[in-house]
């Protein structure tokens, strides 16, 4: 069993930066897949990034490419999304997922573990 906890959020003006961290306890990412989605109340949750921890690979959805960044931090067990050049249409909760897999794919469906999201605010 791995247990997410999502950090980071909060409230910035538009332009601004923000760095989520998604945290596992249970057991260590190393041969897992570890995505960050998003959503918007009465939406679906949509794709943003994956990351493969063995080989550290990643796969972004095309519409956040440039401006959003997937890492690890292999001594905390923690995956990163920095969040550059934020836009009010970036508002959302944000989540991150983990699958015991190797292979890096976009359906939240795929997923097997799911953190409780952080309210991700950007103003205009």
């Amino acid at each position: 069993q791995v247990q997410l906890v999502e950090s980071g959020g909060g409230l910035v003006q538009a332009g601004g930066s923000l760095r989520l961290s998604c945290a596992a306890s249970g057991r260590t990412f190393s041969t897992y897949v570890v995505a960050w989605f998003r959503q918007v109340p009465g939406r679906e949750r949509n794709f943003i990034a994956a990351l493969r921890w063995d080989f550290g690979s990643t796969y972004y959805a095309d519409t956040m490419k440039g401006r959003f960044t997937i890492s690890r931090d292999n001594a905390q067990n923690t995956v990163h999304l920095q969040m550059n050049s934020l836009k009010p249409e970036d508002t959302a909760v944000y989540y991150c997922a983990a699958r015991p897999d190797t292979t890096l794919v976009i359906r939240t469906t795929s997923y097997d573990y799911w953190g409780q999201g952080t309210q991700v605010t950007v103003s205009s």
